[in-house]
């Protein structure tokens, strides 16, 4: 009783699930994603073996479809499963069981599955489909929830709203790149879910992106004169300005961010915010 979307970015870094429905922490079961093999989310009745057992697949090179074929064909009861997975190519494969609670179904193409059960109608998919595809240059995790909010908008889960999830994995994409975990976030229990999770991603954001390298600003001249001011209103002082900047981002969690001889216009503007 969950509606899903699992996709691949256009460059071929990264592999996501996003995921909503009215059950309890649905992005604690549902989503599973491997750097550089690929994304499952399996939902109805939820086997959790497939994902093991899918990923032990896809390290052998199989393709999406002929892992679908595979774990669900060793499973009794496959016809109450759902599951769509994208592999590391990008190729998009769902299975729908023939007894999963109507309106049930998926759409598939190249870099994504969307699929959902116990939904509205067609359109839910249809939705998540269109808006996972309107923008391909687009970071994933936003693909993925620009998707996810169009299929809640079209009705989604057709008993309601309760949990939501976002997992999205990149080569060394995780903090400081100690991990492959790029986005992890979750709203497990929640009368809008996917708007708090919006709301997550954009702290994760602000929190964990990375500088644009085109728009850092160097720290000399007057720039350099404005954060020293500042950065002393708060109480942070010493000779060396990047070290003085450095250890302020840390207590405010923007370290990511830091880059030695320069300040991101991101941290610049949350700067100014604490200290007119």
């Amino acid at each position: 009783m969950t509606f899903s979307l699992v996709g691949r970015s256009a460059d071929g870094a990264s592999w996501g699930v996003a995921v909503a429905s009215k059950f309890l922490a649905a992005g604690a079961v549902v989503p599973a994603a491997r750097a550089g093999l690929g994304a499952i989310a399996t939902q109805s009745f939820v086997n959790l073996r497939y994902v093991p057992a899918g990923f032990a697949l896809l390290e052998q090179g199989r393709s999406a479809e002929e892992v679908l074929a595979t774990i669900t064909g060793d499973d009794d009861r496959r016809q109450a499963r759902q599951v769509g997975l994208v592999d590391a190519s990008g190729r998009g494969a769902a299975f729908t069981g023939s007894e999963c609670i109507s309106w049930a179904g998926h759409r598939t193409g190249p870099g994504y599955a969307a699929q959902g059960n116990c939904l509205a109608g067609p359109e839910v998919v249809e939705a998540m489909e269109q808006a996972f595809l309107a923008d391909p240059d687009a970071p994933l995790a936003r693909r993925l929830l620009a998707g996810l909010r169009a299929g809640d908008e079209a009705g989604g889960d057709r008993r309601g709203r309760q949990s939501a999830g976002l997992l999205v994995v990149s080569p060394g994409g995780g903090y400081d790149g100690g991990s492959d975990v790029l986005v992890d976030l979750r709203v497990d229990d929640s009368p809008a879910p996917v708007g708090e999770l919006d709301r997550l991603l954009g702290l994760h954001e602000l929190y964990f992106g990375r500088p644009d390298p085109a728009t850092l600003v160097p720290l000399a001249g007057e720039v350099a004169g404005e954060v020293r001011r500042r950065l002393g209103d708060l109480g942070y002082a010493g000779d060396d300005l990047d070290a003085v900047l450095f250890d302020w981002m840390g207590w405010e969690n923007y370290e990511e961010r830091h880059v030695p001889g320069s300040i991101d216009p991101v941290v610049l503007a949350a700067l100014r915010t604490v200290a007119p």
